[in-house]
This record gives structure tokens, sequence and C-alpha cells, in this order.
């Protein structure tokens, strides 16, 4: 079952739920998610195979809908935002379950099949002995030939329990299943419900000749971006960010 992390209490407006992307865990959004707690329980989670979630031999964005959808029945219906693989691990919730959502937010990814490949990143972590380093700065210094920018190696070594010698991502498993990370299932149906796509106007991860398949599934998509921000759009433009998610969930839930 997936770890989950409360922020804030219930109130009189619908939850929202924070599926993290690839090699992330709900740690890297408890500031936003606080933030947003003002007005709304926020309920972050560890998706399969990262952080404190359990180990399962596959990462298919099947499965990870259903892991949100198990999270849903007890705390939504609910905003749904999910960034990069938990932009797509909500897109198929909303396609699949869709009367878990009240709305579905996704941040920098599109419904398509990508080119790049993040196993590089994988074989530089596993150059980290967990049990052989005992500070953090150790690790990055291990990272620091295979990986030459400071904030990726400061996002990944995020994921290293020097305490429990242990690194808090199943590399076996995201390394076997790379292909369906960066790719996207053939599936069918529409979630006819309210969608909000938000991208980093930097990012080469969105583009304006991706929306025909966006919209082909999300026939009511709404698209904005965020000037001067990349794929890691949430942590480049906190503030931005945030205003516009509080904004969208706002008109959502006054319509």
């Amino acid at each position: 079952m997936l770890n989950i992390v409360l922020s804030g209490s219930p109130t009189e407006r619908p939850p929202l739920l924070i599926a993290h992307g690839l090699f992330g865990s709900a740690r890297n959004w408890s500031v936003i998610a606080k933030r947003l707690s003002d007005q709304r329980l926020v309920v972050t989670v560890d998706m399969r195979n990262h952080g404190e979630s359990a180990r399962f031999s596959t990462q298919s964005y099947a499965d990870m809908a259903a892991d949100l959808a198990e999270v849903l029945k007890v705390h939504g219906p609910a905003h749904v935002l999910g960034h990069s693989m938990g932009g797509k691990a909500a897109m198929m919730l909303a396609l699949e379950h869709p009367e878990h959502l009240k709305s579905l937010i996704v941040a920098d990814i599109s419904p398509v099949t990508y080119g790049h490949d993040n196993t590089h990143l994988i074989d530089a972590m596993r150059k980290v002995d967990p049990k052989a380093v005992t500070r953090r700065s150790e690790a990055d210094e291990i990272l620091r030939p295979e990986i030459a920018d400071d904030g990726v190696r400061a996002f990944l070594l995020q994921s290293i329990d020097i305490k429990n010698n242990k690194w808090l991502l199943n590399h076996d498993v995201l390394e076997a299943e790379m292909g369906s990370i960066v790719g996207w299932p053939d599936v069918s149906g529409r979630f006819e419900g309210p969608s909000f796509f938000l991208s980093g106007g930097e990012s080469t991860y969105v583009s304006r000749d991706q929306r025909d398949a966006t919209k082909a599934l999300f026939p009511k998509a709404k698209f904005a971006s965020i000037p001067g921000a990349g794929h890691w759009l949430h942590a480049e433009k906190p503030r931005e960010f945030e205003a516009a998610c509080r904004a969208w969930m706002e008109a959502v839930d006054a319509a």
C-alpha cells in the first residue's frame, strides 16, 4: 500500500491528492502541501517503489492509478494533482476511476510516449552504497562525476536514507519498467470532468502539438504555463505554481 502524508484537516472543500514524479516522494511536496492545506486537507503519497511505500514488481500506469484509487476511497473525491510520472498516473486515474475526482491537475506532462530514458540516473545512484556513506555530502561527491547538475543530484539524494543505510527507491523495478514509465498505454474513453494542464514555459516535456492528444482524452482540458519555469515548475516557481493550482481549485469548487 502507499505511504500517505496528511497536511491540514478536512474542511467543507474537497481535499487535494498530490502524486509526485519519478524518483520523487511525498517529501518533495511538503512545502506546497502545507501552504495549500490552509483551505483543505492535502493528501500527499509516496508512489509505489518510492519512499516508504510498498515495493511491487510493476510500475504500470494502470497499477499506479489503482493505488491512488485505493487512497481516494478513504479521502476522496478530491482534486488530483500529479507531476510528470505522477501526472500520467493521475490521468490514468481520471480515465479509469473518474468517480474519485473533483478535478484533474497535470503538471508538465502529456499523455504521450517520450523518447528519453532515465536509466543513466539509476546507474549513477547504484554507485552510491548507502551502507558505505555517513553523510549526504559523501554521496554527492560519488554522484558528481556522473551527474553534473547540482539540482538533479540534490533531488536524487533526497531519496537516500543515511540513518537506515538504504535507498528509498526500488532501482531494479524502476529500471525494468522504464519503458512503461516514459511511455503511455493505448487507452480508450475520456474524462469529462474539469482538467487543468499546467506546464513550465521553458520545459521541453510539453508542446502545443501534443494538445490534440490531450484533448482527445480530456475534452474539457484548460492549458496554462508558468513563464521562466522548466519541467520542475513547482520547485522553480513555487509561489506561481501554488497560486495557479489554488485559483483553479477555487474556481472548480465554486462552479
